[in-house]
């Protein structure tokens, strides 16, 4: 499978690898609710992917080096996708994404706990420069715009 990259930049290539909602949706599938046969991601996702999506993705996944795919030794019809190293260093990404919903929309209750869990102290420097992007742009912290 080719990818295509139109840019160097970091935020792209990534953004090229897991920019649809179908491949984080996976990723926090594995990571968070420990799915790792297909069957379970396709059919325990309260989000309903289609099978070819869901083969597509993994297959995309396991070709970037952030999933492996193993034969299962329990079943032989069956595959076991785990995540690499380079998967689990995703971690941070996802819980990001994680607080930034349950704050910023109308989660499910039930659910923002686990986002809040992985809750941390932003880095200085982050914190430095959103602070610069607030003085820029004219915003308040916690300031809300409509577009």
């Amino acid at each position: 499978m080719a990818v295509y990259d139109r840019s160097g930049c970091p935020i792209n290539l990534a953004v090229e690898l897991l920019g649809d909602r179908w491949t984080i949706l996976i990723l926090r599938d594995m990571m968070f609710a420990g799915r790792r046969h297909f069957r379970e991601l396709l059919r325990e996702s309260d989000e309903r992917i289609t099978s070819s999506i869901l083969a597509d993705r993994l297959e995309r996944l396991r070709t970037a080096g952030i999933i492996t795919r193993d034969d299962d030794p329990a079943h032989q019809q069956k595959a076991i996708y785990r995540l690499t190293e380079r998967g689990i260093e995703l971690v941070p990404v996802l819980a990001t994404i994680g607080i930034w919903g349950s704050a910023h929309r109308d989660a499910d209750p039930e659910k923002i706990d686990g986002a809040r869990a992985l809750s941390y102290q932003l880095p200085p420097s982050w914190a430095q420069f959103m602070q610069t992007l607030r003085a820029r742009d004219g915003v308040t912290v916690g300031e809300v715009r409509d577009c």
